[in-house]
């Protein structure tokens, strides 16, 4: 039997969601109020950073095994933001606070400065549908 190797590591769906947001982020900008389709845009953006948080936790207790003790609070300093953003915009869907969520979504800025769009990769089945699954959970 041959040697199993994941490609999905969690390094490389990191990266994916973070491309995702960075174009949601794009488009939902260019938006000039809140609609169904940036209900949906929003709640995406929940569902990768949950993504993001879930990939941070791998790769922290694979470190941890390694005792790699030091380089594994560093990565959980790192992306500590991930899950805090996701619970603050995740509140605010729930509560219909839509005149916030503009704001809480700017602060979200920085972390994707570094990501250039050029060309938008992400189709619309990404995000459509997500706030009823949000709000449905």
């Amino acid at each position: 039997m041959g040697r199993v190797i994941n490609t999905n590591e969690p390094d490389k769906r990191r990266k994916y969601e973070m491309r995702t947001i960075a174009e949601i982020l794009r488009r939902i900008s260019q938006k000039p109020a809140i609609d169904d389709e940036s209900k949906d845009m929003a709640s995406a953006i929940v569902f990768s950073l949950r993504t993001i948080s879930d990939t941070v936790e791998e790769s922290v207790r694979a470190w941890e095994k390694l005792n790699y003790w030091k380089k594994a609070d560093d990565f959980q300093e790192k992306w500590w933001w991930a899950s805090v953003m996701g619970k603050k915009i995740e509140e605010l869907i729930r509560a219909e606070q839509w005149d916030d969520l503009p704001v809480q979504l700017m602060k979200l800025l920085p972390y994707f400065a570094d990501i250039e769009i050029t060309k938008f990769m992400r189709a619309e089945s990404e995000w459509r549908g997500r706030y009823e699954a949000l709000i449905g959970e």
